[in-house]
């Protein structure tokens, strides 16, 4: 029976009841074990999340490994050219997160928008009546009419335009990889450059990958652009935000609120500037740990499309689908 690796627990699979077909030797083990290196070498697929520490490439030097299959759309955590160039193959599973993503970028966008994270403070304090008073006399608004820019079109941005179009918003978009595609057409999505899109929309919902072109695409010049008091939906990958100029535009009221699931080291380090807000920025913030696309059924879809990809390879010996090198 063909040997697979696997660097997240058996928990994980069973819960969601997505467990490893009974084909497969699978030993389950945390990156952090010493043993790892030594059963990385032997096995003939790696399956691994893909939030977590980089795996280096001198692991994979004369191994056995015929794939190397992610459990997630994401493969940061190795150097696939280095792996193309040893002929291991890197897949994942591309849009398995799409409806999760998309629910969580809405429901935040609601929340900040309409200040239910202030509410809640501000009733605990004892002080129902005013701030009850100060929404109703501030217009908060809901999201039908507004319109929501998203940065990254791809299949996680559009599942992400989607939503907020059923919501009734309005949609533009900034992707210099497509223009005017059917997606786009559909939506009545209106492609903006990046600077007109900031100024001008409500929201901002950001989903691209994070590579040079993109490392603090959202820098301190772009938060002072953008409309005063829209919403920031971090949840492409950390760095993609410079993350003190995001604070200080908190702290200044320059954007009305900000989500973030991603960030620049992960877990966030103590001198985070996020985690420093004053309770009034902190207040017009949402922060999550890198679970916009985590829920029982994205994982589920996530863990069998995986564990589908392993066994089409080790047992049908057929080459792997969506591999991203």
């Amino acid at each position: 029976m063909p040997d697979v690796l696997c660097l997240r627990p058996e928990t994980d699979f069973t819960r969601v009841g997505a467990a490893a077909p009974p084909a497969l030797t699978v030993t389950y083990m945390a990156p952090a074990d010493g043993a790892m290196p030594a059963a990385l070498k032997a096995t003939q697929a790696l399956v691994v999340p893909s939030v977590g520490p980089k795996l280096p490439l001198e692991l994979f030097a004369d191994s056995a490994i015929r794939l190397v299959q992610f459990t997630g759309a994401g493969v940061d955590r190795v150097d696939a050219g280095g792996l193309k160039a040893l002929r291991i193959p890197v897949a994942n599973v591309p849009g398995g997160s799409n409806d999760a993503v998309a629910e969580y970028a809405v429901s935040c966008a609601s929340v900040l928008l309409r200040r239910f994270v202030q509410t809640t403070a501000g009733i605990r304090g004892g002080e129902y009546g005013a701030v009850r008073a100060r929404l109703v006399s501030e217009n908060v608004e809901g999201l039908d009419g507004l319109l929501v820019g998203i940065v990254g079109m791809g299949v996680i941005g559009r599942a992400v335009a989607r939503r907020f179009k059923q919501a009734g918003a309005r949609i533009a978009y900034f992707d210099p990889a497509i223009a005017g595609d059917s997606v786009a057409a559909e939506l009545e999505a209106e492609a903006l450059g990046l600077d007109e899109l900031l100024a001008r929309a409500d929201v901002v919902s950001l989903h691209v990958p994070l590579i040079e072109s993109t490392k603090n695409l959202i820098d301190a010049k772009r938060l002072s652009s953008m409309k005063r008091g829209a919403v920031l939906i971090h949840a492409s990958r950390g760095g993609v935000v410079d993350e003190s100029a995001l604070a200080a535009a908190l702290e200044s009221g320059q954007i009305g609120g900000a989500a973030v699931d991603v960030y620049s080291s992960e877990p966030p380090t103590a001198d985070n500037p996020l985690l420093g807000l004053s309770d009034a920025a902190a207040q017009r913030t949402i922060l999550t740990p890198h679970i916009a696309g985590v829920t029982r059924q994205s994982w589920a879809f996530l863990f069998q499309s995986a564990w589908e990809n392993v066994t089409r390879v080790l047992i049908d010996n057929q080459p792997p689908r969506h591999v991203v090198q």
